[in-house]
C-alpha cells in the first residue's frame, strides 16, 4: 500500500438494478448482491476487497439507493453507516459521484478518488492495484481526470469507447475523445484501428479536479449540492438528500463531466476485464463441461446439447436435450429459457412478464 494511501477514496457503485440478469437479479435484490460466479463472495464483496488492497477500508464509500441498505450493512459490516450513500430517487451517474465527491472533500480536500463500478470481474488483481497506483499518481501529480481503459477484443456495442493519443509515450495517455455505445461499423473500425479502449467506468481524480469540473460544466447540479454541505457525513445528511436528490439533473458522468474535460488522460490497462453485463458475459467466466455447457447450482443431464448457460435455485435437475446456446435459468416462480442471441432482450422480457403476471416477478 502507497505511503500516500491516506489521501487515497474509493465510491463503489452499487445502485442497479442488473434487470438484464432476470430472474436472479430482482429489483428486491439486484446482482450485486448475489454470488453470480460461485467464488463465495458477492460481486460487491468481490469489488470491496479488491479496491481495499490499496484504499484503506474506511475510506471506501458505497452509493446504492436507499432501499438496499440494510444488503449493503449485511454483506459489508466493517463500513460504517455514513460511508453508504444513499441515493433517494433512481438517477444516472453524475449526481451520485458529485455528491461522493462532496463529502469527501469535507473529510480531506487532499483526496484522490476512483468512482468503480460494483459488477466488474477482473481476475489479475495485482495489475488491477498497479494501473490504479499509476491512475492515482497521475491525478494527483498532473491535476488530470485518470479513467483506466481496457483493451477490445471483439467490436461491441454495447461498451463506450475511448480515442486515445497511443503515440503518448506517458503511462496516463491523452484522450482525444469519448463515444457512448457506438453502431457495429463504427465499432468494427475502432477496434482494427488500435487507437480505442473500452470505457469500463472506473475513473480517477482529485476531488479538487472533478469538484471544478462540476462547477464548470454542471453548475446548477453543483450548486444544488453544495446547499447541503454542512450535513455532509453528519446524522442530517439523509434528510437533505431525500428532499434534494430528486431534483438533481438525470445525466452521466461521461456526458456531463469526460465528454467535456480538457485535460482527461487514460491508462491502458494490463488486467483482464469483463463488465458482467448479460448472461452472456457470465457464460463467457464459467467454467464449461465437455460440451461447453456452464452449469451453476444445477446436475444436469444433457443430450445434444451445447453451449447453454443452465443456473437453477437450488440443486435441481435439468434435462437438456437439443439446446444449443441457450439461456436456461430458474429462481423460485419463474423459469426462463432463452437464446443467448436474445439476451439484450431480457429486460423487456421481464417488463412483459411483471406487465402480465405482477410486479412481484421482478
Amino acid at each position: 500500500m502507497s505511503k500516500d494511501n491516506k489521501n487515497y477514496y474509493a465510491l463503489l457503485m452499487a445502485g442497479g438494478v442488473g434487470s438484464r440478469f432476470w430472474p436472479v437479479s430482482t429489483e428486491a435484490f439486484p446482482k450485486q448482491f448475489h454470488d453470480m460466479l460461485g467464488t463465495g463472495d458477492t460481486l460487491l464483496q468481490k469489488t470491496f476487497n479488491r479496491l481495499a488492497k490499496l484504499v484503506p477500508e474506511d475510506q471506501i464509500l458505497v452509493l446504492t439507493n436507499v432501499k438496499y441498505n440494510a444488503l449493503v450493512k449485511e454483506q459489508l459490516p466493517q463500513i460504517a453507516q455514513k460511508n453508504i450513500v444513499l441515493e433517494s430517487a433512481m438517477r444516472n451517474t453524475a449526481p451520485c459521484i458529485l455528491l461522493s465527491a462532496l463529502k469527501v472533500e469535507k473529510e480531506n480536500p487532499d483526496a484522490v478518488m476512483i468512482v468503480a463500478p460494483s459488477d466488474a470481474w477482473i481476475e489479475d488483481e495485482d495489475a488491477f492495484v498497479n494501473d490504479l497506483q499509476k491512475a492515482f499518481d497521475a491525478s494527483q501529480e498532473e491535476g488530470v481526470i485518470t479513467t483506466l481503459g481496457i483493451q477490445p477484443t471483439f467490436p461491441n456495442t454495447g461498451y463506450g469507447y475511448i480515442h486515445y493519443d497511443k503515440e503518448d509515450s506517458a503511462f496516463a495517455k491523452a484522450v482525444k475523445r469519448f463515444t457512448e455505445k457506438p453502431n457495429y461499423e463504427a465499432a468494427k473500425t475502432f477496434v482494427e484501428s488500435g487507437e480505442y479502449l473500452w470505457n469500463a467506468g472506473m475513473f480517477i481524480w482529485s476531488v479538487e479536479t472533478v469538484l471544478n469540473g462540476f462547477e464548470e460544466h454542471l453548475p446548477k447540479m453543483y450548486a444544488l449540492f453544495q446547499e447541503g454541505y454542512e450535513g455532509y457525513n453528519t446524522p442530517d445528511e439523509q434528510a437533505f438528500i431525500a428532499i434534494n436528490y430528486p431534483k438533481a439533473e438525470n445525466i452521466s458522468i461521461d456526458y456531463g463531466i469526460m465528454e467535456k474535460h480538457d485535460t482527461v488522460k487514460v491508462v491502458p490497462a494490463t488486467f483482464d476485464w469483463n463488465d458482467l453485463g448479460t448472461w452472456g458475459s457470465l457464460y463467457e467466466k464459467l467454467d464449461k463441461d465437455q460440451a461447453d455447457n456452464a452449469v451453476v447450482n444445477a446436475q444436469v443431464m444433457a443430450t445434444n446439447a451445447s453451449g447453454n448457460i443452465i443456473r437453477t435455485q437450488g440443486k435441481k435437475v435439468v434435462v437438456v436435450d437439443g439446446l444449443e446456446d441457450y439461456i436456461i435459468v430458474e429462481k423460485e416462480d419463474v423459469l426462463v429459457i432463452v437464446p443467448k442471441s436474445k439476451e439484450q432482450d431480457i429486460k423487456k422480457i421481464r417488463n412483459s412478464v411483471q406487465s402480465k403476471f405482477g410486479s412481484n416477478l421482478g
